[in-house]
């Protein structure tokens, strides 16, 4: 009878669940949707419970062709930064709320005026910023310290989902260093960070290693999955590490490049390298991810299809199209991207979108250009943070899949961009994990003859060129309008 593994991930909007072999090919997908809440300014949760029955449905799905008991095990992925206060019970106190939640930018800008702030972010391996659980939770104690008083455990969305899947509450090293609150240097948690988040070792999950089985499914699980209440669990790691495991970019000089809403730029090392602007995460032994993620990416296209395209009715291809027939630099058009604030490189929540140069001669499609343009850039700009000499970028995500977005961002870095046929990198790294821990894998590399072909995007050397100089002066406006932003936000109060 063949084997099977399922790699779930879930991410901010959906959770994608795939059936695959142990080999590595996929069998069968399900990608279940949830909304995102956003009832005030800056809030950006998710129900918890929602995002349970998506796993619990995306599980079905995949599985309902073949037998229950040729599924060797789950693994999991999950986006980074998610907090949920459980009670004593283990109830929710409060929704998931997620990386895109902005609400503690004032408890963020506290803890990054604090003395020896530096020395916590490179301890930790996180730049400070709204996103983390830690400037979360001191947003909390400030703003909701009832909640705070009654919150007995303390998790993330991942942790949650596998608690109910299991009745095990762990958390793994490499979610646990998203936090903010996880020492590098001992893959343990920071007491001083935990004095400034306000909370106890005794609220925080045990650590566990991302390859770490948990002991089968509660009857509640196996009931709404299907499956043998004796399959085993993989905790596994965070959608980051695991789609660098999925698209094969281990090796020292392989960086992976993801672009769905948001995007980042990753690459693999052997031990952490933290910095102030970059962060570090750990994915197994000797085996740690550094890099830099994006809060703006899909989204940019998205905002102009509402914007600037509405009588296009949603269709993104036509748009891009439109983009690819205006030459590089936009009609000397420069746009500021940072439409929903910006993480790397420059870790700054007050920065806002902006055109510069724009006359009465620019076109709507120049603006387009000119902003996906400046989305390119910012990758650059954090690659050159992250690697400064990659040997391979493999790119993923939505945005992967267009041939002009795809060209565009390889004459920007000025390489060939290799875009896999399987772009559902996290849910297939979150099953190379699991096969390995199950001991179906030897290493974390599946057999060359198994892994998806590449297309290859090669630059224009002229347009490259005329990008290094372009890409030049976008720097200078980021640089230059970093005032007048927080200036408005001061207005904003």
């Amino acid at each position: 009878m063949a084997q099977y593994i399922i790699g779930v991930d879930i991410g901010t909007t959906s959770t994608k669940t795939i059936l695959f072999d142990i080999a590595g090919t996929a069998h069968a997908k399900s990608n279940q949707g949830y909304p995102l809440i956003q009832d005030a300014v800056g809030m950006a949760e998710q129900a918890p419970a929602q995002i349970l029955q998506a796993v619990y449905s995306g599980i079905r799905a995949v599985t309902a062709d073949i037998a229950p008991t040729s599924i060797v095990g789950i693994a999991f992925s999950a986006a980074m930064h998610s907090l949920i206060l459980l009670d004593d019970q283990q109830q929710p106190l409060t929704r998931s709320i997620t990386w895109a939640d902005n609400r503690a930018a004032a408890a963020a800008a506290k803890l990054k005026a604090m003395q020896g702030a530096t020395a916590r972010e490179l301890r930790t391996g996180v730049p400070t910023h709204p996103m983390t659980p830690l400037s979360k939770l001191v947003w909390l104690r400030e703003n909701r310290p009832e909640l705070m008083q009654q919150a007995k455990y303390i998790v993330g969305i991942k942790e949650y989902v596998l608690l109910q899947l299991t009745g095990q509450l762990v958390t793994d090293y490499s979610l646990a260093g998203a936090t903010g609150m996880f020492n590098l240097n001992t893959c343990d948690w920071d007491d001083a960070a935990l004095h400034l988040a306000g909370i106890t070792r005794t609220q925080l999950p045990p650590l566990v290693p991302t390859t770490k089985q948990l002991d089968g499914l509660t009857v509640a699980a196996s009931k709404e999955t299907g499956l043998p209440q004796n399959t085993p669990v993989i905790v596994g790691a965070s959608d980051g590490c695991l789609s660098n495991l999925g698209l094969g970019a281990i090796d020292a000089g392989d960086v992976a490049l993801t672009i769905g809403t948001s995007g980042a730029v990753r690459t693999a090392c052997k031990q952490p390298v933290p910095t102030t602007v970059t962060f570090t995460y750990y994915l197994a032994p000797d085996l740690w991810i550094q890099g830099g993620p994006t809060n703006n990416g899909g989204n940019v296209l998205q905002w102009l299809d509402r914007s600037l395209f509405p009588d296009f009715g949603h269709d993104y291809p036509r748009l891009l199209e439109t983009v690819g027939s205006v030459p590089a630099g936009s009609h000397h058009l420069l746009c500021l991207p940072f439409f929903s604030g910006e993480r790397a490189p420059i870790w700054d929540w007050n920065a806002r979108a902006s055109f510069i140069g724009l006359t009465a001669t620019h076109t709507r499609a120049d603006m387009a250009r000119a902003a996906l343009e400046g989305v390119a850039f910012n990758l650059r700009a954090i690659l050159l943070r992250t690697s400064r000499q990659p040997k391979r970028i493999l790119a993923t995500g939505g945005f992967a899949q267009s041939k002009q977005w795809a060209q565009l961002l390889a004459d920007s870095l000025g390489q060939p961009i290799q875009i896999p046929d399987n772009y559902e990198s996290s849910a297939l790294g979150a099953a190379i994990l699991g096969l390995n821990s199950l001991g179906l894998l030897s290493g974390l590399k599946l057999p060359q003859t198994t892994t998806a072909p590449a297309t290859i995007i090669k630059p224009n050397p002229a347009t490259h060129t005329f990008y290094a100089a372009w890409f030049a002066l976008w720097q200078d406006a980021v640089a230059q309008t970093a005032t007048i932003n927080h200036a408005i936000a001061k207005l904003r109060g």
